[in-house]
């Protein structure tokens, strides 16, 4: 099952959102003062006021290793779950929240849609006696293909199935006119996560375990020489993987701003009849469509042309069964679990029930989510949030009005585009409805082919169409947040509101180092390398002053040299391009929290907790929220495929470059995280 974001989105990956004390956007001041005249508030979910003061070893200086000041003795106490590729404070909260849909979903009639796609995963006796059954009619379907024009018609038509294709497309608002939908296409085709995979020699043990992966397949499914067969999927992937583009060079919005029509896309690149393509996908001709990566879009038809039927047949079987895989017998799972693992380090497959609620929420979102909101989040909560975002924008506005390098129109600019980004806590206005969707208790392989193709076509319904901005992106129980690019808005699910991320009941300091920071960081995603080039309507064009611009890279460029330095695991450099966008959200999103909160004080000063002050808090509460320990081949796949640094990073390159924290620790020249201050990034 595919899915694809164009432009669209800027996600937190790990990030959360936390209400902090309610306040008016208007007048920050209006701040309930209660917490910080008397003692911390009481029951917090963690601790005695918010954060795992035991989980570190003050016996670190904070200038030195701010992860181990703060999380070092919960370092060393703590394994990574077998099953998981990182254990810490995300890994918690979601495993807290697939354990509250469980209880809804269990709970729930076998009747209910969720029930009975629940039922029918769990229900591993009838899969096994099923065998492969369910996959042949799929496979047999490849194998009539006669001509190529029938292969392009059935890559078109793979949006929602399983299946692969060399072009992947979407929806998206228009780069030039965001009031409406047009149709997105960009690169795809292959099976490792990223293009490096099939070549750089730290992936070796990777490529190894996918190609016994495709002989494997090949074999359970019946071709009659399984190791001929993925040589020569191998082989055409490599070249696939040869031409496509750079996974920096893809989130490149002006890069990747290339419209045609259907006719300017067939004669651009020939190598693919997009006639039958379009018809696969039932897509009549368009007068834009946004091609991203254009010229591996032109490569990859040109290798279609050139690459034998008999080849294309041998890789779309493979892809068809090896995404089926997870909802067929145990051997077919633990066969592909066998080269999963080798990408993340894993060591065992998930739980069953922990794989059966992760399908009920990506094919139910809404439905289920719509039970999860009304059982764990509150109203109190969500007016909490909207208070506190409102609040981080005041915040984000005086960054913009203060800074010393941008044009007074410039500014102008900026701060229309902040006050028209939409803010979205908790769930969406409406839940979509899933009447039409048939779930049979009895049928998990036909459950997960109705429910991809229903969400497929819910996604491509909207083409042609006005954007509707109040549409989300992300279900309301999913444990992260994001900015919309395009939309300018940015969402918080009720999933990522939950401690230490958010706590009503925690010291404000904690909450606002936390989603305060969270909340900062999505409002920002408006104003990174990539957000920046988008103006208050959603729409691609540089609003920006002569010169503001070139300040505003020469500023991201100290910030991404620093980062160009963070080693990962040995051989394995973060590549500041990639990150760019997310290391600057995460660096002005903490700033703008901290001059949150400093409103928020209305110029008292806050009782000094088990020997912390406010401030201290806060940074407390900014490295709580990214405590992680994670395996090493997870972390190469996130260097080469992932915009956001590994969590670590994300925790000490931010505050290295914020006056404040030095002030906050004593931090001095000489401990091994001070960076001079001439030499500090400074952005927003």
């Amino acid at each position: 099952m595919k899915s694809r974001h164009l432009l669209a989105t800027a996600a937190l990956c790990a990030l959360a959102a936390a209400p902090l004390t309610a306040q008016t956007a208007a007048t920050p001041a209006a701040h309930d003062h209660a917490a910080h005249a008397g003692h911390a508030p009481a029951k917090a979910a963690i601790g005695a006021w918010g954060v795992d003061l035991a989980g570190g070893d003050t016996s670190a200086r904070a200038g030195d290793d701010f992860f181990r000041h703060t999380s070092g003795k919960w370092d060393d106490a703590t394994e990574i779950p077998a099953d998981r590729p990182s254990v810490g404070t995300f890994y918690d909260l979601s495993e807290r929240t697939s354990s509250q849909l469980r209880e809804l979903i269990t709970k729930a009639p076998a009747s209910s849609k969720y029930g009975a796609l629940y039922a029918s995963f769990m229900d591993e006796a009838k899969i096994e006696k099923l065998g492969l059954a369910p996959l042949k009619k799929d496979l047999a379907a490849v194998a009539k293909l006669r001509t190529k024009a029938d292969f392009a018609r059935f890559m078109g038509g793979t949006n929602g199935k399983f299946g692969i294709t060399l072009v992947d497309m979407g929806v998206l608002p228009d780069t030039a006119n965001p009031e409406m939908n047009i149709l997105g296409l960009g690169q795809s085709g292959l099976g490792l996560p990223e293009r490096e995979y099939y070549t750089a020699p730290q992936f070796a043990k990777q490529r190894d375990a996918y190609r016994a992966y495709l002989e494997r397949t090949m074999k359970a499914i019946g071709n009659p020489n399984p190791k001929a067969a993925a040589e020569a999927i191998f082989a055409f992937e490599s070249r696939v993987a040869e031409k496509s583009w750079k996974i920096a060079d893809r989130r490149d919005i002006t890069k990747i701003n290339n419209i045609y029509s259907t006719a300017e896309l067939a004669s651009y690149a020939p190598g693919i009849d997009w006639t039958a393509y379009f018809a696969g996908a039932g897509i009549a001709p368009q007068t834009r469509i946004l091609v991203g990566e254009n010229t591996a879009v032109r490569d990859l038809a040109a290798l279609y042309a050139e690459t034998p039927l008999a080849t294309l047949k041998l890789w779309q079987q493979f892809h068809i069964a090896s995404q089926a895989s997870p909802y067929l017998t145990r051997a077919m799972v633990d066969s592909r679990f066998e080269y999963t693992r080798s990408l993340s380090g894993v060591g065992q497959i998930r739980p069953r029930w922990k794989r059966a609620v992760s399908l009920v929420d990506t094919s139910l979102g809404d439905l289920v989510g719509q039970d999860y909101v009304a059982r764990h989040f509150p109203a109190s909560s969500k007016a909490k949030m909207d208070a506190l975002v409102a609040n981080l924008k005041v915040a984000m506005a005086g960054r913009i009005r203060s800074n010393d390098w941008m044009s007074p129109a410039t500014k102008e600019a900026a701060l229309l585009k902040l006050s028209r980004m939409d803010v979205m806590v908790g769930y969406p206005d409406t839940f979509r409805s899933y009447d039409a969707l048939v779930i049979d208790a009895g049928d998990l392989y036909g459950n997960v082919q109705r429910a991809g193709k229903f969400n497929a076509d819910y996604a491509m319904s909207d083409l042609g169409k006005k954007v509707d901005r109040k549409k989300w992106g992300m279900n309301p129980q999913t444990v992260n947040a994001y900015n919309g690019g395009l939309e300018n808005k940015i969402v918080f699910p009720a999933g990522i509101l939950q401690a230490p991320l958010f706590d009503p009941n925690a010291d404000d300091a904690v909450n606002y180092g936390a989603i305060g920071a969270i909340i900062g960081h999505e409002i920002t995603h408006g104003f990174d390398d990539q957000g920046r080039k988008i103006d208050a309507t959603g729409a691609v064009r540089d609003w920006w002053a002569e010169g503001d611009g070139k300040r505003f890279e020469e500023r991201a460029r100290v910030l991404g040299e620093q980062y160009a330095r963070y080693e990962a695991v040995p051989g394995a450099f973060i590549n500041p391009d990639l990150t760019m966008g997310e290391n600057i959200a995460d660096h002005a999103g903490l700033q703008i929290a901290y001059d949150a909160y400093l409103m928020s004080l209305n110029g008292a000063e806050p009782p000094v907790l088990d020997g912390l002050t406010g401030k201290q808090r806060l940074f407390w509460g900014w490295a709580q929220a990214w405590r992680s320990k994670t395996r090493e081949d997870s972390l190469r796949q996130q260097v080469a495929t992932d915009p956001h640094s590994p969590d670590r990073f994300r925790l000490f390159g931010p505050v290295r470059n914020i006056d404040a924290w030095y002030d906050a620790f004593g931090v001095k020249q000489g401990d091994k995280l001070y960076i001079a201050p001439e030499k500090r990034a400074k952005i927003w």
